[in-house]
């Protein structure tokens, strides 16, 4: 059966499984680690990226590997996540599907689905000690598909002295006074909350979730977001804004580099993650020396802390199973976590580094790794691949034109569907 490239792209975000069987991708072993660990391997991976990630996985982890795996080879390749769904895609059209792989926080049930992934030993979810809230993500069907390795939060950061100057003595309990304060915290040019500076959709999940919400239902097939709950979650973005106390014009754009609204004091809250402490430390280290900068989770009919990151997983077509599953082990055992998470400043999974010297120096990662209850994932669907790209785009148009959160939500819970359908 021919399959090119561009016909497998559009299969994958249509979810249809059929199109992934049978084809050009390789028969391999089917996943299964029999035999010793030996042979040349693969991996892809979205992290351990610039001169840093390269010398920790190359120079650290995988001569470690080596050491306990002496009759494997593994040769990297290296991607970003914009890029990560099209190499894979591209990988399986190829029949050159990488050994080991490396993705986001709701894409499991979507490959799982598609039985690109191997199950895992249920063994290994028990064998570091993972939280479970974290272990949610690597599952599909109540099997085990991948482990954890690093986890990107979402929470809301403050500035401690903008609350001690409006006599504001603790961070709100529910999105009503978030409201208020947020209009109190508004003066002049400074925005009394920033929730833009981060991704829209992982935004608007953040509140979806906070307001008591979901995305789809257990066996993901509807969309849950449709109903009040998601339409109320878009429609606070819209009244931050007719407040005065949010502008959409003025997001900054983190990942670039550039100092936030927070750090310039041009915003007294702001949608962030733990990365935004490393940054501190590097640009505004004067705000952590005056212990200026406070968070707290998102809190409306319950707390909720967005927590994505990265997964790792066996390629089911793999001919080298053991080693795959060594890999994958080795990858997410707590010492290459650990130095993966303070490479990059993310989050550790691990309950036994919780206490670490890592952690406790970076306050936001603390946070975080306490808040772990209150941790929610995105995705859901085997549909997600699709659905995940279209929330922005179909979203914005309520934030920054005339349509109604109402109209936008309805419109994507129908393109929502119409992926679901075609599973």
């Amino acid at each position: 059966m021919e399959l090119t490239r561009r016909s497998l792209l559009a299969a994958l975000g249509a979810g249809t499984a059929a199109a992934l069987t049978g084809c050009a991708a390789g028969s391999g072993t089917g996943g299964k680690a029999d035999g010793p660990a030996q042979g040349e391997i693969s991996l892809l991976t979205p992290i351990y990226e610039g001169t840093d990630g390269k010398q920790l996985l190359e120079g650290e982890i995988i001569p470690a590997f080596r050491k306990k795996h002496p009759d494997v080879t593994v040769n990297v390749d290296y991607t970003t996540y914009t890029q990560l769904n099209e190499k894979i895609t591209t990988a399986l059209a190829g029949g050159l599907l990488p050994d080991v792989l490396m993705m986001g926080v709701g894409w499991i049930p979507p490959f799982a689905a598609k039985k690109v992934l191997a199950e895992l030993p249920e063994d290994l979810a028990s064998k570091y000690g993972y939280e479970e809230r974290v272990l949610e993500p690597s599952r599909y069907g109540g099997k085990l598909y991948a482990l954890p390795t690093v986890m990107a939060t979402r929470l809301v950061a403050y500035r401690k002295d903008h609350f001690a100057a409006a006599g504001i003595k603790k961070p709100p309990a529910t999105l009503a006074e978030l409201r208020a304060m947020a209009k109190e915290l508004t003066k002049g040019d400074r925005m009394g909350m920033d929730p833009f500076s981060i991704d829209l959709r992982q935004c608007w999940e953040t509140f979806l979730f906070a307001n008591g919400g979901s995305m789809f239902s257990a066996d993901g097939r509807k969309p849950t977001f449709t109903g009040a709950r998601g339409v109320e979650a878009l429609q606070f973005f819209k009244d931050l804004q007719a407040d005065g106390s949010a502008d959409y014009t003025k997001k900054t754009e983190a990942d670039a580099g550039a100092a936030t609204n927070l750090q310039l004091g041009k915003a007294s809250m702001m949608m962030t993650g733990s990365g935004l402490w490393k940054q501190l430390q590097e640009q505004s280290p004067e705000l952590i020396e005056k212990d200026l900068i406070g968070a707290f989770v998102l809190r409306g009919r319950r707390p909720a802390m967005l927590t994505g990151g990265t997964l790792v997983c066996q390629s089911a077509r793999t001919r080298h199973a053991a080693a795959a599953q060594a890999l994958v082990a080795h990858l997410a055992a707590p010492d290459n976590v650990l130095a993966a998470a303070e490479q990059r400043a993310t989050v550790p999974g691990i309950k036994d580094l919780r206490s670490s010297p890592y952690v406790k120096s970076n306050k936001l990662v603390d946070f975080s790794v306490r808040n772990l209850g209150s941790a929610c994932a995105e995705g859901g669907t085997p549909a997600w691949m699709e659905i995940r790209e279209k929330i922005k785009p179909t979203l914005e148009p309520a934030i920054v034109s005339g349509k109604s959160a109402a109209a936008a939500v309805a419109e994507l819970g129908e393109l929502a569907q119409s992926a679901i359908s075609r599973l």
